[in-house]
């Protein structure tokens, strides 16, 4: 990874003006009066391993590669030890391919699945707890200065949600600097696209920080533990069985962040508290999410 003397600059940032991320749509207003507004498209994209179709994932349609390679890894279809030949993505089908070098037993993860709680109905094959037995994240240490200025960074950044709403994001840091900046419809895919970097460029995960727009749930906790990054946090809420997974593993975990206020529901010892909350700007109206003011 490269050095950068600008702090502000990502690794990937999100590009609101690129080509069929959205579209202007007409309509009218409550007061009945025209309105052409930006809306963000959704496009279906069926994932293979090898010759075998996994599952069709509804996407705004960009990084295809890395969303495959991060849905597979997290659904442990693939592990650390398979060795990817190609990935390969058709545009006129919408299929993207990956292609390993060894067999895989993807055949008993399609046998059971779960639906979970996500936005665009998440899906997760196999067993969901299957490799947190014994899992103890690093005890990373957590500055709340580097909190407070993640979350300035990413709320200023031009994004698909500032531009047209209606999407999710999830970002993956270090210490106070924003690395790569995900957003789709679901925030099971913008993981996904994250993790799918990470095994791409064989990014270590021991020092990041994972900061999603979404809840807090089971979900998101085990996706961040099986990722081996120690610490998670979000402007949502918490569900209790995604807090109590969380302290089994040693998951530093952040909910609720706004401005200066957040809630520290697992990892709490490992805050350095190195920032006067009081001194922190305040977070400009423009750029809260719907529903910033609660749950």
């Amino acid at each position: 990874m490269r050095n950068r003397a600008d702090r502000s600059e990502f690794v990937i940032r999100p590009n609101p003006g690129a080509d069929g991320l959205t579209r202007l749509v007409s309509g009218r207003d409550h007061l009945g009066e025209a309105q052409q507004i930006s809306v963000v498209e959704e496009k279906p994209l069926t994932i293979f391993l090898n010759g075998q179709e996994i599952v069709t994932a509804m996407t705004i349609g960009d990084y295809p590669d890395y969303l495959a390679l991060g849905f597979l890894r997290n659904q442990r279809m693939l592990s650390a030890s398979d060795t990817i030949k190609g990935v390969d993505f058709d545009a006129e089908l919408a299929t993207v391919v990956v292609r390993t070098a060894n067999t895989t037993d993807y055949e008993s993860k399609l046998k059971k699945k779960t639906r979970t709680s996500g936005c665009a109905v998440g899906t997760v094959f196999g067993d969901m707890m299957e490799g947190l037995e014994g899992l103890k994240l690093p005890a990373a240490e957590l500055r709340i200065s580097a909190l407070y200025s993640l979350a300035h960074q990413i709320n200023t950044t031009p994004s698909l949600y500032l531009e047209a709403g209606a999407i999710h994001g999830t970002v993956l840091c270090r210490q106070d600097q924003p690395l790569v900046y995900m957003e789709d419809v679901g925030r099971h895919n913008a993981v996904d696209k994250i993790a799918g970097w990470m095994m791409s460029e064989r990014v270590p995960a021991d020092d990041k920080i994972l900061y999603t727009t979404g809840r807090l749930t089971s979900e998101m906790v085990i996706k961040t533990a099986l990722m081996g990054i120690p610490v998670l946090a979000s402007r949502s809420g918490f569900t209790a069985w995604g807090v109590e997974i969380a302290r089994e593993v040693g998951l530093t975990l952040i909910g609720r962040l706004r401005g200066q206020r957040f809630v520290c529901l697992s990892g709490e010892e490992r805050l350095v508290r190195d920032a006067d909350p009081k001194s922190t700007v305040h977070e400009d109206p423009q750029f809260r999410r719907k529903g910033a003011g609660r749950d």
